[in-house]
C-alpha cells in the first residue's frame, strides 16, 4: 500500500458559464506530512478542500483516502471519513463553554438521554494531554483569546477522530506567540502520525512549517515542491506567474499638519462596559500610524468610532481640527467586510456605490448615474485585478480575497484626508497585498493620514512610520518603526511592558 493520506486526482469544478475554478487537479499528501495549499486569492484552494471536504462535489475526478476510493455527500460524511476542517472563520458558540463547544453536535448520551459530561471531559483531557494543549474546559469561549479558540477548533476535530486535518489560513489572526503556539501543536500533531492540509498565504510560514508545497493558479497546479528545496523567490513566482518586485522606498514625506487628533478619548463597547480608557494620538499629514495589538483590546471600538460607527463616551476626536462630524467622508477598510463593508446579494458595481451615493460623479438628486458608474467600476476592476472581472457579478459570489479588493478599491479612492485600514490584506495573496500596500504608500506620499491596525507585525513595520501597541484599551507604547521590532512589540501587546506613550 502506498504513503498517501490523500490522493485527488483530475479534480475539475466548473461554476456559471464555464468558470472553472479547479481544471484538472492532481494533489497527493503523504500521511503524516504538513502540506501547504498556496496560491492566489480565487486560484481554487478553498473549492479544492471543500471538495474534500464534502461541501462541494467535482464535476470529474476521483478522491482516495488511504488508497480507498471515497465519494463525500457532506461535512459530516468526510467526518466519518477522518478528515476535519478548522475554518479561517472561527465555527464556535461564545457563550457556551470549552466543552460544551468541543462536543456539540457529537454528544455522547448516559443514563435516561443525559449527557454524559464526565466521559467527554475525560476523553477531552487525554486528547489535549497527548497534543499538548492546555485550555480551560470550562471557561466561557468568548472570553479566550483567538490563539486559544483556534485550538478549540482543533480539539474539535481530534474529538472527532480526525487523521487528516485541514487549516483554512490559521494564522490570519494570530499574534507571532500564538503563531508559535500554533506550530508547536502542529508539529506534534504530525508526530503522532496526523496528516495537515494548510492554506496559507503567508510564505515565510509556509516554508518554516510545511514539508512540502503545492501551488495553484487561476484553478491548475504550477508546482509540487519538496518545501526543503525551494524559496521565498521561485515560490512567489509560481504563485503569481512572476517576479514580486520589492516594496517602494518609504521616504520622510514633507507634510506637517494634524489631521486626526484623538483627545482623551473613553469608548464603551456592546456590553456597555469601558472598551477604550482616555486615551490620546495624533496622526499628521503623510504618515502611517500602525496600530498593534491581540484583537480585543480596544482596536475595534476605536476603529469604529473614528469611522462613525460608534459614539465614543468623552472625549474629542478632531478632523482637521474641526470636531469630527457622522457626515464627514473617511475611507475606511473595515476588518469585518461582511458587517460592515459588502452588502453580498449587491452586484459588484452597487457595491463600489456604497457610502459615495451623494458623489456628483454617480448621481444627482433626482436618479442614478449608472454608466458613470459602471465604467468606474470596470476602471477599478482592472487596477485591482479584482476577479472574475464582471461589474454585474453579485458580491457574494466573489471568494473572500476578492470581495477585499473590491473593498478596498472604494474606499483608496475617496476624495478624503484620513484613510482607517483595519486588517487590509487580511486574506489576500502576496500579489494583491503588495497591492494595497503600494496604494497606501502612494496615498501617504500624497499628503493623507493613514490609520493601519494589523496583527501582521511585519506588515505594521514595513508601513508604519510610528506603531501605537493597545493592551486592555489602553496604549501601552508608542515606537518609532525604524526604532523597534516584532519581538519588542509583542512584549507590550501581551501586557507583559508598557511605557510612556507620548514617545
Amino acid at each position: 500500500m502506498d504513503n498517501y493520506a490523500v490522493e485527488m486526482t483530475g479534480i475539475t469544478k466548473i461554476f456559471g458559464e464555464g468558470f472553472k475554478a479547479n481544471d484538472n487537479v492532481n494533489l497527493r499528501v503523504k500521511r503524516g506530512d504538513i502540506h501547504a495549499l498556496v496560491g492566489e486569492n480565487g486560484a481554487g484552494k478553498s473549492t479544492l478542500m471543500n471538495i474534500l471536504y464534502g461541501m462541494y462535489r467535482p464535476d470529474s475526478g476521483y478522491i482516495k483516502i488511504n488508497s480507498a476510493e471515497k465519494t463525500f455527500h457532506s461535512p459530516s460524511e468526510a467526518i466519518s471519513g477522518g478528515i476535519g476542517m478548522v475554518h479561517q472563520h472561527f465555527m464556535l458558540v461564545e457563550t457556551l463553554s470549552v466543552l460544551e463547544n468541543i462536543i456539540l453536535g457529537d454528544e455522547p448520551a448516559g443514563f435516561a438521554g443525559i449527557i454524559d459530561y464526565n466521559t467527554c471531559r475525560k476523553r477531552i483531557k487525554e486528547l489535549a494531554f497527548v497534543f499538548r494543549i492546555d485550555i480551560d474546559l470550562d471557561a466561557k469561549v468568548g472570553s479566550l483569546p483567538v490563539g486559544i479558540q483556534q485550538k478549540i477548533e482543533i480539539l474539535k476535530i481530534l474529538y472527532r477522530n480526525a487523521e487528516i486535518l485541514i487549516l483554512d489560513e490559521p494564522t490570519a489572526v494570530l499574534t507571532p506567540r500564538e503563531t508559535e503556539g500554533l506550530f508547536k501543536t502542529l508539529k506534534e500533531l504530525r508526530s503522532e502520525g496526523k496528516t495537515i492540509i494548510l492554506i496559507s498565504h503567508k510564505m515565510s510560514e509556509v516554508l518554516s512549517i510545511s514539508d512540502r508545497i503545492t501551488v495553484l493558479r487561476r484553478g491548475k497546479v504550477t508546482g509540487d515542491l519538496h518545501t526543503a528545496d525551494t524559496g521565498k523567490s521561485e515560490l512567489g513566482r509560481l504563485i503569481v506567474g512572476e517576479e514580486i518586485a520589492d516594496l517602494s522606498v518609504k521616504v520622510k514625506t514633507p507634510f506637517e499638519d494634524t489631521i486626526l487628533e484623538v483627545k482623551n478619548v473613553s469608548i464603551k463597547n456592546d456590553r456597555k462596559f469601558l472598551a477604550i480608557e482616555d486615551i490620546s494620538f495624533l496622526v499628521q499629514s503623510g504618515e502611517i500610524l500602525g496600530i498593534a495589538g491581540v484583537e480585543g483590546n480596544g482596536q475595534t471600538e476605536l476603529i469604529e468610532a473614528l469611522s462613525g460607527i460608534r459614539e465614543i463616551d468623552s472625549g474629542t476626536v478632531l478632523l482637521n481640527g474641526k470636531r469630527l462630524q457622522q457626515n464627514d467622508v473617511i475611507a475606511h477598510i473595515p476588518a469585518d467586510r461582511h458587517k460592515h463593508g459588502i452588502v453580498k446579494e449587491y452586484p459588484l458595481y452597487m457595491n463600489i456605490l456604497l457610502g459615495r451615493e451623494s458623489e456628483s460623479g454617480f448621481s444627482t438628486p433626482y436618479h442614478l448615474k449608472q454608466k458613470e458608474l459602471i465604467n468606474y467600476t470596470d476602471n477599478l476592476i482592472k487596477e485591482f485585478d479584482i476577479r472574475p472581472a464582471d461589474h454585474g457579478q453579485l458580491m457574494g459570489g466573489l471568494s473572500g480575497g476578492n470581495q477585499q479588493k473590491a473593498v478596498a478599491a472604494r474606499e483608496l479612492t475617496k476624495d478624503t484626508d484620513l484613510i482607517i485600514a483595519s486588517h487590509p490584506t487580511r486574506g489576500l495573496d502576496i500579489k494583491a497585498a503588495k497591492f494595497v500596500h503600494e496604494a497606501l504608500l502612494s496615498e501617504r506620499r500624497k499628503g493623507k493620514a493613514v490609520v493601519l491596525v494589523s496583527t501582521d507585525l511585519s506588515e505594521l513595520l514595513m508601513l508604519s512610520d510610528r506603531i501605537a501597541v493597545m493592551y486592555n484599551g489602553t496604549i501601552t507604547g508608542m515606537f518609532k518603526a525604524v526604532q523597534t521590532d516584532e519581538n519588542e512589540i509583542g512584549m507590550y501587546m501581551t501586557g507583559m511592558m508598557a511605557k510612556d506613550s507620548k514617545k
